[in-house]
């Protein structure tokens, strides 16, 4: 062993540093399993047999009860095609529209994001660019640039989007967003 690494070894605690770890030592505790969920019991392999079922009387009209419909799952996300990504970073592809979002808190910023991708569907864009700004470093600031990026992911923008991705540095990098949106059913 070098010197060095020998010093290294036999270096003691400080007296700080001791009371400090013995803090430490002494706030844990040890984790708990958590039990396994009861197995189901089976179910009695004969079943006592069901009474007849009553037929209504026929001067009662019977309505029909509607089948119920569960909500169709919003339609998945997927990435930007790379040629896509590819024209709209070289400018051939255009932006439809653009969306600044600086200055706005998370509330009116969600409102005007939903309400600009729905305006934008009913005019027919197919791609436009969101920018949320990079927010200051070093600082707690970025928090449209964090939230954006899961607000689209919801489903109640799912409707409205394709997809979406980082722009381009062009187009403002990492404080901006390429969301390619979903046909207009109208």
């Amino acid at each position: 062993m070098t010197a060095d690494r020998e010093r290294r070894r036999r270096r003691q605690l400080s007296e700080e540093d001791s009371a400090l770890w013995t803090s430490v030592t002494r706030s844990i505790r040890r984790l708990r399993r958590k039990k396994p969920p009861p197995q189901p019991q089976s179910a009695p392999e004969f079943a006592p047999a069901a009474p007849p079922p009553r037929t209504p009387k026929p001067t009662a009209a019977v309505k029909p009860t509607p089948a119920f419909k569960a909500p169709a799952a919003p339609p998945p996300l997927t990435s930007l095609e790379r040629r896509l990504k590819q024209r709209l970073a070289r400018g051939t592809q255009a932006i439809d529209s653009r969306l600044d979002l600086h200055g706005l808190t998370q509330a009116e910023a969600h409102d005007a994001l939903r309400a600009f991708l729905r305006a934008s569907q009913a005019k027919g864009a197919t791609v436009v660019l969101v920018i949320t700004g990079k927010g200051r470093l070093g600082q707690e600031h970025g928090i449209l640039r964090r939230a954006v990026p899961q607000w689209l992911r919801l489903p109640e923008f799912r409707q409205t989007i394709v997809g979406f991705e980082q722009a381009a540095t062009g187009h403002g990098g990492e404080g901006a967003l390429y969301v390619r949106l979903r046909k207009s059913r109208t």
